[in-house]
């Protein structure tokens, strides 16, 4: 330690004490070492330990082989050159050789074998003869291309249930199709009728159901599943003659069907037998790297706020941090589901319910981490406020700011507004206690002599100094103890990933947050006997004081409120790890035909379940809000409205015929049904399959259709079609490019093997190692399986044609195919049907992701609008704390639909309008703005939920400010509101849009009259008489008795303890926190309708 740092700090001279330097001291404090328990008190950091990035070595280094040379350097000569030619062709080598080690490579290696041991049962003979004579045996390859092996043992069993359920379906079909045109066209003789009902019913209507399924589950898989039923059904109504001639054929059915299972054996086998993933593991991997990530931003956000400094947030550690936890987290929610369907097929279904909740504390302790980088942003926005100079009179016997103390406040101006870059967690000073700082404070107040009283705060900063000077050292020990629980690997090494969480995180836990309880009580309580000393400030400097304590409280309460998630986050842990050491086996799910809530099948009630409030005493008296799915598609205006939209015509008009009024407002009713999205969606897709599928029954076009293959554009088209416009437009180019690829490659390898099977078997492996890494590793799914797709059904079929199959294809060639007229053929086939996808979602019903995000945009601001209306203090008030003001599940739901936004949002930016392109970019930042916004409602509702009852001090306190309240709850209410019907109706805003900083502010200063109200005696005169050290009210200091209330009445005899306010700290600064986004929000939608003022000529033009 420096002298500067070990010296103590003189009794007597200026107040608050100028720092040494820019970069002063902070002490260490005790602290509790997490994986021992034991107290300690020596220094240390909360330095993130991100590791740094592995590189693969400097650029241009020969002595790295697996870097890359430069070639054409000016002063190369030949001979360098052909060595680093060489040089950089071996890295390359070694580079792919690492990468085809990896998960994803393997993942590319995986599916690239499962599609060439499903393009053998059209090169082998012998699997070729098992699947019969007709054509189409490409078929197999074809369903491995989207039925894909890379995925967990969890998937896998995923996509065999939906295998299943799609083969099933389309044998259904199938059969009924042929039943029917046997009956109706061979039997009654009603040939027309027959391909009518075919086309309609089995087309159109199986079709239709397709489609509607797609929308409503919005699963890949399921997409996966409904390309198996349409490759199936169409292969047996549409391109054979069974079915358009009026007679049964099972032949067909059973090549299809065999294909079907081929190919899904071939893709299960390679998935479980060569390098088998386990969902679980995947999961295990992806909690420890989300603990880590939030370990690390913890820290930082601590570190952020004890220094005053904007850097350790904008650091790009924290930004790396951040954005491992971003990628993280959706692997974090997919691996669990994956895990979901492992687990319950072993029987261990109870390890998944601890799976889910360990998930669930995760993200609550990353909304908790969000709510403490608001309040720390918080003060950096008031640090950086200009210095204002004191409007208020000053009190009797307060005698003015001391000379000593203006030069400080001009050094604290001078150069730019960074200079509050001062408490810093990095250097340490010498250790000293919280009591000893007291002491010298008290020490240097009596040294002033009773006649002088200390200098009032002048600005935040101060305010502050004092805070982290207090409470600093503590509030630096809980984030050393919770970061470095988070850092700890929960679960071991590869393969058994068993839990490895330490006997003592819990104790150590526990004792840590005890000795930051005690300090930040003492630590407040000393803060607001200095802010004492403004007490004749005016209401406006009042409001800004009273911001600063509330964002000093709030830091401390959220830090605190941390450390109790992670309570629960380790008794978590300690349920998996004793739940997996003594494991028990149950197929409690197999028993589908009794109820949910059956004993039989109802598992113990878990942390973070909505039904474990009530196993535990705390029922909500609400209704549970009805959970949203995760792949649902915001619906935009709800039908609450639309109700009362299409009713209130009828109610206001009593006189009214009631038999007519009946039948209209049912015909309403139905026609408001099949106008929902999805059913629509399911309509349009059968109209479309109809539309294209009638041209194979209309005999002046069948043979047309036939010739041009159309069924394979009937499958592209509904592989194309998607809910939204924009969805569509997105995957249609990449598919138009696919096809193209896919065609020319499969043109080149036919010339170049002149159609040898050895040839095209390895070429073919090359074209799926290519598509298959644009699959996995580029992340174009439509571009790399459109690619095989077009490649399949050109090379393969044409191979399986040169072997004589039974199929009228001598336009092709025959047993001497000619590959420019097959390929040209798919080609166009596929471009076509790609091209009628695209017609379809945008002329019949089409629905606009526009549209979808600015009604569910607007939908959402005033759903946030209504639930903060409740108050979200004053139903505590009113309930007596049984009931929070956001229902259960009502806050997930929030996220949910603004996740599903922001996917709408990514489809419009796709859609061609007349208007111009979507303005992604100010879409962007206001959706950033909202997720801002529903942190801040969950901070809330952590800060309410935590809360058994109201003490009478809280009690006192919300009823003297509940004027306040009730007007800034209606203020914000009104605020979304109007963003609301902006947004909806595309209407600019006008220069009068209502403020909340107004009744804010209100509310602090009644806040500050509360507190004033109740104080003892003067700071100073306390302190004076009790120079032994004792505090009155209590052996903590935390309370204080009630001598004066003067505009209290009742209120002015309820004692109120310094924990009473923390409530109305941490409200204030959540509003604060709202008005500001709501603020941002305005602007930006000004930004884009305009702005309306007093000058503005609506009428006269």
């Amino acid at each position: 330690m420096s002298s500067s740092a070990t010296s103590p700090t003189p009794l007597t001279g200026q107040w608050p004490p100028q720092r040494p330097s820019k970069r002063s001291k902070l002490r260490n404090g005790t602290f509790i070492v997490p994986g021992t328990g034991e107290r300690a008190r020596r220094h240390f950091t909360l330095r993130s330990l991100l590791p740094s990035s592995q590189t693969d070595g400097p650029a241009g280094d020969p002595e790295d082989p697996s870097s890359i040379l430069h070639i054409f350097a000016a002063e190369q000569s030949m001979s360098d050159r052909a060595h680093a030619v060489t040089h950089n062709l071996r890295a390359s080598g070694l580079r792919l050789v690492e990468w085809l080690g990896s998960p994803q490579g393997r993942g590319v290696l995986k599916c690239t074998l499962a599609y060439t041991l499903a393009s053998l049962f059209t090169f082998w003979s012998p699997l070729s003869d098992f699947l019969g004579k007709p054509d189409g045996k490409h078929v197999v390859a074809t369903i491995t291309v989207y039925f894909h092996p890379a995925r967990t043992a969890g998937s896998m069993i995923e996509a065999i249930l939906v295998a299943i359920v799609a083969v099933a379906y389309a044998e259904t079909v199938s059969i009924l199709s042929m039943c029917t045109s046997v009956l109706v066209g061979g039997v009654w003789g009603m040939v027309r009728l027959a391909h009518a009902l075919v086309l309609v019913v089995f087309i159109g209507g199986s079709f239709g159901f397709i489609g509607w399924m797609k929308q409503r589950l919005n699963n890949p898989l399921v997409n996966v599943g409904s390309t198996l039923a349409s490759l199936a059904i169409i292969g047996v109504v549409t391109k054979e003659t069974a079915v358009l001639t009026n007679v049964f054929s099972n032949q067909k059915l059973t090549q299809i069907f065999k294909m079907l299972i081929c190919a899904i054996m071939t893709t299960t086998t390679v998935n479980l037998l060569l390098w088998r993933v386990s969902a679980v593991a995947l999961l295990r991997q992806s909690m420890t790297k989300a603990s880590t990530s939030l370990g690390d931003m913890l820290a930082m956000v601590t570190r952020g706020f004890l220094s005053g400094s904007e850097d350790d947030i904008l650091s790009g550690e924290f930004a790396t941090a951040s954005a491992m936890y971003a990628a993280v987290y959706p692997q974090l929610t997919k691996n669990l589901r994956e895990a979901k369907f492992e687990r319950y097929f072993v029987g261990y279904e109870k390890l998944y319910q601890l799976d889910r909740a360990v998930v669930k504390s995760m993200e609550t302790l990353a909304q908790s981490i969000g709510g403490l980088r608001s309040a720390a942003n918080t003060q950096f926005a008031l640090l950086k406020e200009a210095v204002e100079p004191a409007s208020g009179t000053l009190s009797p016997g307060r005698s003015p700011i001391s000379p000593t103390l203006q030069k400080s406040i001009s050094s604290m101006l001078k150069g730019n507004r960074d200079r509050f870059l001062a408490l810093s967690s990095i250097d340490e000073a010498s250790e000293e206690s919280t009591e000893d700082a007291r002491d010298r404070i008290r020490e240097r107040r009596l040294s002033s002599g009773p006649s002088t009283s200390l200098p009032a705060f002048r600005h935040p900063s101060e305010i502050f100094e004092l805070f982290i000077a207090l409470l600093g050292p503590s509030m630096k020990s809980l984030a050393y103890t919770l970061s470095e629980v988070l850092r700890e690997p929960p679960f071991g090494s590869a393969p058994g990933y068993a839990i490895t969480v330490n006997d003592h995180f819990r104790q150590s836990l526990t004792d840590a947050l005890g000795l930051f309880n005690t300090a930040r009580a003492s630590a407040l309580q000393e803060l607001y006997r200095h802010l004492e000393f403004g007490r004749a400030k005016s209401e406006k400097i009042q409001a800004d004081f009273e911001e600063v304590a509330a964002a000093c409280g709030h830091f401390s309460f959220s830090l605190q409120a941390f450390g109790e998630e992670m309570q629960k986050y380790l008794d978590v842990l300690d349920d998996l790890k004793y739940a997996s050491e003594h494991k028990v086996r149950s197929w409690h799910w197999m028993r589908w035909w009794r109820p949910l809530n059956h004993h039989s099948r109802k598992l113990p009630a878990l942390p973070y379940d909505s039904s474990y409030f009530s196993a535990t005493g705390h029922e909500e008296t609400e209704s549970l809000i009805k959970p949203i799915k995760k792949t649902a598609i915001p619906r935009g205006i709800p039908d609450v409205i639309l109700e009362r939209r299409d009713t209130y015509a009828w109610q206001q008009a009593p006189g009214s015929s009631k038999v007519v009024a009946t039948l209209s407002q049912r015909l309403l009713r139905l026609l408001r049904k099949i106008a929902r999205d999805d059913v629509r969606f399911g309509l349009k897709v059968g109209i479309g399959a109809t539309l294209w599928a009638m041209f194979a029954f209309i005999p002046q076009t069948r043979d047309t259709y036939q010739h041009w293959r159309g069924e394979w554009g009937l499958l592209s088209f509904m592989i194309v079609c998607s809910m939204t416009v924009g969805a569509a437009n997105t995957t249609g180019m990449a598919r138009f490019m696919g096809t193209i690829i896919g065609a020319g490659a499969s043109f080149v390898n036919w010339t170049v093997t002149q159609g040898n099977a050895i040839g095209l078997l390895f070429l073919g492996w090359l074209i799926a190692f290519w598509s298959f890494w644009m699959i996995l590793a580029r992340g174009k799914a439509p571009f790399g399986r459109i690619t095989l797709l077009a490649y399949n059904v050109s090379t393969l079929y044409a191979y399986s044609l040169s072997q004589k199959v039974e199929d009228d294809d001598d336009d092709e060639g025959g047993t001497h195919p000619i590959i420019g007229e097959i390929v040209r053929h798919r080609f166009i086939a596929v471009t076509a049907g790609i091209m009628w996808g695209l017609i379809v979602c945008r002329l019949i019903w089409p629905i606009s992701a526009r549209r979808k995000f600015k009604e569910g945009l607007s939908m959402l601001y005033l759903q946030m609008g209504l639930i903060w209306k409740r108050g979200p203090l004053a139903i505590l008030l009113r309930s007596d704390c049984s009931r929070s003001y956001l229902k259960s599940g009502e806050q997930t739901a929030l996220l949910k639909y603004a996740t599903r936004l922001d996917a709408l949002r990514d489809s419009a930016s796709s859609e061609f309008e007349l208007r111009g392109p979507f303005p992604s970019e100010k879409t962007a930042r206001i959706m950033k703005c909202t997720h801002r916004l529903l942190d801040a409602f969950h901070a809330m509702s952590l800060v309410t939920q935590r809360r058994g009852h109201l003490t009478e001090g809280e009690r006192a306190l919300l009823l003297f400010t509940a004027d306040e309240r009730a007007l800034l709850c209606d203020r914000i209410c009104h605020v979304f509101q109007v963003l609301a019907s902006s947004l909806m109706l595309e209407y600019p805003l006008t220069d009068a849009v209502p403020s909340v900083v107004g009744p804010r502010d209100q509310l602090l200063g009644k806040i500050f009259q509360f507190r004033k109200e109740h104080a003892v005696v003067p700071p100073l005169l306390m302190d004076v008489g009790s120079s032994s050290g004792e505090t009155t009210g209590g052996g903590n200091g935390n309370s204080t008795a009630v001598t004066a209330g003067g505009g209290l009445g009742t209120l002015a005899k309820v004692p109120a303890e310094e924990k009473d306010y923390a409530l109305l700290y941490a409200y204030a600064l959540v509003t604060g926190q709202v008005a500001e986004e709501l603020r941002v929000v305005a602007k930006e939608i000004e930004e884009l309708f305009g702005r309306l003022d007093v000058q503005s000529s609506l009428l006269l033009q």
